[in-house]
């Protein structure tokens, strides 16, 4: 406000003769963000800049009957006057920005009135599109709920990770349904299967394909291999050797497939599901960190309630779950959900947070490796999903605490001694997340 004072001083000086200020009138009783007439003899002026200055706020005039003075006209602005015009605008122009950032070591006190109006924008009713998006996620989670019964958090996961487009690790103990879920949210969508059992003596070519000679009409041909279809399952992928393991790089960080210098492309959208048991060691290959980092969430199913255990041995006639349940989507709406989820609003702030957390991974002295910024951005894209699962169009921080740990903890690497005490990196991700404040957009004074 001070730049508008100056050069409005600086323009009501140049060309004009200096007159004698005239007495101002009462500030008080005329009403903010208003511009009062001025009349047409200079002798005669009020003196008040604010009809000057505020008049590009597009205010009315308080006298329709007199003439006013064009906004584009430079007037004589007076000393006297600059404090009261000060102290309205500064809370029309700055709230909305410092809105935006509400963490509790930065929030200033001239940021409380503001806070109600962004709670009311951010808390508007959902679209049309975004109320479709909760719809058919929920139809996909309840289909596949039919296959794992009582598992909805792993089950909105794996449907997350899909809408987003990137991948799954589904890593828990034999026989808990790491296959049934694979395939029953395959099942549940009209889109290509195909599953791969990676065992030691698997070859990158029966993965990727291979180019072989065809002597009937003498010329090279391409056989695709398994890996060209929607949804892929490797099943036990630690199990095959690291020269197979990284026939999948290329393929699920690019979508596409490198064979012989020819590059070709997976159907879309394009996922795969991979499992592995955390025990039974002997023979297995770990993966390296650099696959690790490209599947977007690794989460683990766990064994059933009492209840559940109950329900399902009522039904021990059934033997695959999965194959009992229909496609109840198409591959086109998975791409319309995708869509859907890039106009999810995500606000400042919480871009913010999430930089934030990532960061403290980087910087906590019992992490060796922390996570990278893809991490970060898988963190947000699934975050934009779970609000419009939710029928929302907007992220909350509590969307982003739901996700980090199925999304950052497969990301870092302890220390050694963090490792022989017993950390596991699920519980340093839960200690971030308490000690990152979050922000406190929407929030009301």
């Amino acid at each position: 406000m001070s730049n508008e004072n100056d050069d409005a001083t600086q323009l009501g000086s140049i060309g004009r003769h200096m007159s004698k200020p005239q007495q101002p009138g009462n500030p008080q009783a005329r009403p903010a963000f208003q511009a009062p007439s001025l009349p047409t003899h200079p002798q005669e002026q009020d003196g008040d800049e604010e009809g000057t200055v505020l008049s590009t706020h597009n205010a009315t005039p308080s006298r329709p009957t007199r003439p006013t003075v064009p906004t584009a006209q430079p007037m004589q602005a007076q000393p006297t006057q600059s404090a009261p015009t000060q102290q309205p605008l500064p809370q029309s122009q700055s709230a909305p920005v410092m809105a935006t950032r509400q963490f509790p070591q930065t929030t200033a006190p001239s940021v409380k009135p503001a806070q109600p109006a962004m709670a009311s924008s951010m808390m508007s009713a959902p679209q049309a599109d975004i109320t479709e998006f909760h719809e058919l996620f929920a139809q996909l989670v309840g289909n596949v709920s039919q296959v794992v019964v009582g598992k909805e958090q792993p089950i909105r996961q794996c449907a997350t990770a899909m809408i987003v487009g990137g991948h799954i690790l589904l890593e828990d103990n034999p026989g808990t349904g790491k296959t049934q879920l694979a395939r029953g949210l395959a099942n549940s969508i009209d889109m290509s299967f195909k599953r791969i059992q990676f065992t030691p003596d698997l070859l990158p070519s029966d993965v990727v394909g291979v180019t072989y000679y065809d002597q009937k009409n003498g010329e090279f041909e391409y056989r695709e291999g398994p890996i060209f279809a929607s949804i892929v399952l490797a099943d036990e992928i630690n199990r095959a050797s690291p020269k197979t393991q990284s026939a999948l790089l290329e393929v699920m960080e690019e979508q596409k497939v490198t064979v012989d210098g020819e590059t070709h492309a997976v159907p879309q959208p394009f996922m795969v599901i991979a499992t592995q048991n955390p025990i039974e060691q002997l023979g297995t290959y770990k993966l390296p960190e650099a696959q690790m980092d490209r599947f977007l969430i690794k989460t683990t199913i766990g064994y059933p309630s009492h209840d559940v255990s109950v329900n399902i041995l009522k039904q021990v006639n059934v033997t695959d779950r999965a194959s009992t349940v229909h496609a109840v989507l198409t591959g086109n709406d998975v791409l319309r959900m995708r869509a859907i989820s890039e106009t999810v609003r995500l606000d400042d702030a919480i871009i913010e947070y999430i930089v934030r957390l990532v960061e403290a991974t980087r910087h906590n002295e019992r992490i060796q490796v922390g996570s990278s910024m893809r991490g970060a951005l898988a963190l947000t894209r699934c975050a934009r999903v779970w609000a419009a699962s939710s029928n929302r169009g907007y992220v909350v921080p509590d969307d982003v605490k739901q996700l980090a740990v199925a999304v950052l903890a497969h990301r870092i690497t302890l220390t050694a001694e963090a490792t022989f005490a017993g950390s596991t990196p699920e519980q340093m991700i839960e200690q971030i997340l308490n000690e990152v404040p979050s922000p406190t957009v929407g929030a009301t004074a």
